[in-house]
């Protein structure tokens, strides 16, 4: 690819990512996509950045789309007692779709990002495969599984063979203002963490309180409402059971949530529906493959097996702890990500 649009963010790593671009012969443009709110200071990092480097640059107005498909997701599955990756859905609908799209309006063969990642092309089967980053410590590949064949034929992944102290040493070299800029770790509309309290600002309503249950049904204590309960969840809970308890489900229909000792959140098979792959179409018989059931989750040993609808049951060598619906499930091999999907069941 010649003539690429490169996603600005304002942040070191998609500005350090059009000047390896740039240096390599492609001919570059930039564009930050607004997507919650105004973000002048983003902006104008961003221009500030492409303005550096000589190359046009375009704001896209997408709040509108991110609302649609990332914020109301996002409160949709909490309320159907689902843990959501709204980082999943807006690379799916917006960066490497929408994005893409509204690229090649500009006359752009494809895209680039300053997500840490990898793709190569397999000469023999003709695929496109996405790897880990060298950088298995800023590895994103976990939120790229959903991506297509089609999309990793356009896309551009320039820092996949950098470390994250060799990117800020480039943007430092090239007097890129955000070159110490620290990484941002939250969910970028909900920045204090507190995703309940804009949800109900968002809809305007609290939710209701509920009770508290333990492994046998009985009421041990009042809740704040079950959307703000995770599985797993110890801090917080405000019970005195005169030993450590966690959640372990949650019943969205009757607003209950039900706690337990740690070792009842132990489990060895999941469902997982939503499935894209990258060395082939579709699942057609049993894989062994190491498995990450959350982006922190150190990848653990599985067998994945396809079931009907293009679903899979991935089934742990050993129990996994907090094991959650609506997270994702990603699959490897070795450096090679295999392919992933949306957990909807725990068994």
């Amino acid at each position: 690819m010649k003539k690429v649009m490169a996603a600005l963010s304002g942040g070191v790593d998609s500005s350090v990512a059009v000047y390896l671009l740039q240096n390599a012969g492609c001919d570059c443009s930039g564009s930050i996509m607004t997507l919650h709110a105004p973000a002048p200071e983003s902006v104008s990092d961003a221009k500030s950045i492409a303005d550096r480097l000589g190359i046009p640059f375009y704001v896209m107005d997408c709040q509108d789309m991110f609302r649609k498909y990332v914020i109301d997701d996002f409160i949709a599955a909490y309320e159907k007692g689902d843990t959501p990756n709204p980082c999943i859905a807006c690379n799916r609908h917006l960066k490497f779709t929408h994005f893409l799209r509204e690229a090649e309006k500009f006359g752009c063969e494809g895209i680039a990002t300053g997500h840490y990642a990898r793709i190569r092309k397999d000469e023999n089967t003709g695929r496109y495969l996405l790897l880990r980053a060298m950088d298995h410590t800023k590895d994103q590949s976990y939120f790229l599984y959903m991506l297509t064949q089609d999309q990793l034929s356009r896309v551009r992944f320039p820092l996949g063979e950098l470390t994250k102290t060799e990117v800020r040493q480039i943007a430092e070299e090239n007097g890129f203002i955000n070159a110490n800029r620290k990484d941002s770790q939250d969910i970028c509309f909900v920045p204090d963490g507190d995703y309940v309290a804009f949800m109900e600002q968002y809809k305007g309503v609290p939710y209701a309180c509920g009770a508290f249950l333990d492994l046998n049904g009985n009421r041990v204590g009042t809740h704040k409402g079950a959307v703000g309960y995770t599985i797993g969840q110890r801090k917080g809970l405000g019970l005195a059971m005169g030993a450590p308890v966690y959640v372990c489900d949650k019943d969205m229909e009757n607003n209950t949530v039900t706690v337990g000792p740690e070792e009842a959140l132990f489990s060895t098979t999941l469902i997982a529906e939503n499935c894209n792959w990258f060395p082939f179409d579709a699942l057609t018989e049993p894989i062994f493959v190491t498995a990450k059931a959350r982006y922190r989750h150190k990848e653990q040993p599985a067998t994945v097996s396809p079931l009907p609808n293009g679903r899979v049951e991935v089934s742990f060598r050993t129990p996994q702890r907090a094991l959650t619906t609506g997270q994702a499930v990603v699959f490897y091999d070795g450096e090679t990500v295999i392919g992933g999907g949306t957990i909807c069941k725990i068994k």
